[in-house]
Order: C-alpha cells, then sequence, then structure tokens
C-alpha cells in the first residue's frame, strides 16, 4: 500500500510539471549519483528506491515530465524482473518493460533510435554483467559501449572510455561484494567513476 501511494504521489506531480527534450542535455555529476544510489537500491533489494531514483534522473536530468513516473515504473520492474532470473530464458522476461521503457524515451529523444535493438543491447549488457566469469573481460564495455552507440546513433568508438570507467565501477562493485561487502569508500569510488564516466559521455553526445 505504501508503495502505491508513493507512485500515485510522484505521477501527480508529473502532471504539474512542464515538458521538456533531449537526452543529450543533462548533469554528469547528478547523473552519476542517481546511478550510484540505484545501483545501491538495486543490489539491497529496494525497489521503491530505486523506482523514485530514475523517476528523478527522469525528470531532472533527462527533462520527461509528465511520463516520468510511468516510465521509471518500467525500468524499475525491468531490473527485478531480471534480478529474480537465473539463466537467458528467465532474463528475457525482462525485455517487455524494456521496450516499454525505451518506447517512451523514445518520445522525447532528439534523435531517433530503433526500440527494440536498444532494448536488446540494453538486457545484453546485464547479462554480460551478471555472467561475466563466462566472458572475456572486454565485452562488458563492449557491450555498454554499443548500447550508446544505438540510443544516439553515433560511431561505437565514441563511446568506448563511458564504458571503460561504468564497467570498472561495476567491478569494484562485484570484486568488493564477493569479498565481504561494499564500504562506503568503495560507495564512493565508484560514485568517482561513474562521474567521469558520464562527463566522457556528455562530452561524446555534444561534440
Amino acid at each position: 500500500m505504501a508503495v502505491l501511494v508513493g507512485i500515485v504521489a510522484w505521477a501527480t506531480a508529473d502532471l504539474l510539471l512542464p515538458e521538456r527534450s533531449s537526452l543529450r542535455r543533462f548533469d554528469p555529476e547528478e547523473v552519476a549519483r542517481l546511478e550510484n544510489s540505484m545501483w545501491r537500491a538495486y543490489y539491497e533489494r529496494r525497489e521503491f528506491a530505486l523506482f523514485r531514483d530514475m523517476t528523478t534522473l527522469l525528470r531532472r536530468e533527462y527533462h520527461m515530465p509528465p511520463r516520468a513516473t510511468v516510465t521509471a515504473f518500467h525500468a524499475a520492474r525491468a531490473a527485478f524482473v531480471f534480478k529474480r532470473g537465473r539463466e537467458r530464458q528467465d532474463y528475457e522476461l525482462a525485455l517487455p518493460a524494456l521496450r516499454r521503457y525505451y518506447r517512451q524515451l523514445l518520445r522525447i529523444s532528439d534523435t531517433p533510435f530503433d526500440v527494440e535493438q536498444v532494448s536488446r543491447l540494453e538486457l545484453e549488457w546485464w547479462i554480460v554483467h551478471r555472467e561475466r566469469q563466462q566472458h572475456d573481460p572486454g565485452d562488458l564495455p563492449r557491450t555498454l559501449a554499443e548500447l550508446q552507440a544505438a540510443i544516439y546513433r553515433l560511431d561505437v568508438a565514441r563511446f568506448t572510455e563511458h564504458a571503460q570507467l561504468r564497467a570498472e565501477a561495476m567491478t569494484i562493485r562485484d570484486d568488493q561484494a564477493a569479498a565481504g561487502g561494499v564500504t562506503e569508500s568503495d560507495w564512493s569510488r565508484i560514485q568517482e567513476l561513474l562521474r567521469d564516466s558520464f562527463i566522457t559521455l556528455h562530452a561524446a553526445v555534444n561534440s
């Protein structure tokens, strides 16, 4: 019930805000802070916190009202459907929510993209990350770069640094979790890497 009340409150706020557009205009520091917070919510199984942060990200940084709440709901749903999976067949159950998420992003994007392609690329890096022991070290940054290249319709080479930094942040989280726990110092370092990653992404899509 509390989650439902929260969603209704955020949806009401969306309807009162003006709609703007463009996926290229964002503050890299704020995106990094929110992504760091969403990672923590995901691994701690706090579904509403992830939904809340995603809504904030879409509103403030990707200028999405009044559809931010619904779009964030699809993103959070995809993440936790995927989280419960154990093999590719399970993971692909997240695709319908990913398609709905990217369909909404397409409506505000100043560059058209293929929703099906982007949804599958998003899912692919999730799978590569989950099954990282079965992949070469370069597979995760490659899939991350391919996703951004498809969203912004730019050459994949532009996103190499962004992807490498983001993958490094994920690796720190994973290694520290496996070693016994992710400390506040680790999360600070992860956020620094995410900040640098989104700074390079911002430069790549606005140059």
